[in-house]
This record gives C-alpha cells, structure tokens and sequence, in this order.
C-alpha cells in the first residue's frame, strides 16, 4: 500500500465516514463539556493544542474544528469514478 500524497483526494467508504463522523462529534462534545466543567487549567491545555496544530487559541476553537470537520465530510462531493 503506498501512502496518499498530500495533494490526492481520499476516498472513503460510507462505513469508513459514518465513523469518522461520529468520532468527531463525540470529541467535540467532549472538549465543550470540558471546557465548561474542568476549570481554566483544562481551557489552557485545549488553547495550547490548538495554536499547535494551526487554530485560533479561542475558547471552542478545538471543538469548532471538529464541527467544521463534520462538515466537510457531510458536505464533500461524490467520487469520482477512476475507470
């Protein structure tokens, strides 16, 4: 198996997103609840790996990656046949 390059589409089975998808919303429910119930220390953790993958350090700004991660896989097009 060779790696997709970073400029090739991906393509999923249904299955494959439907999982993905449900991951996502679970890790974006799980960052807002606990950003509201564990305290400032938690909300400087969540700030701190945002600014390291490249997002706002706003509060939510993990949990509204995830949604807008959701969004992309709800949203994407077709694929395309490759015959």
């Amino acid at each position: 198996m060779t790696l997709r390059q970073p400029h090739q589409d991906a393509v999923l089975p249904a299955a494959d997103a439907a999982m993905i998808r449900q991951i996502l919303g679970a890790c974006a429910d799980l960052i807002t609840w606990a950003e509201r119930h564990c305290g400032t220390q938690f909300a400087a953790a969540a700030a701190d790996a945002a600014e390291a993958a490249g997002f706002s350090r706003a509060p939510g700004a993990l949990a509204g990656q995830a949604s807008l991660a959701i969004d992309c896989l709800d949203f994407a097009e077709p694929a395309r046949s490759t015959r």
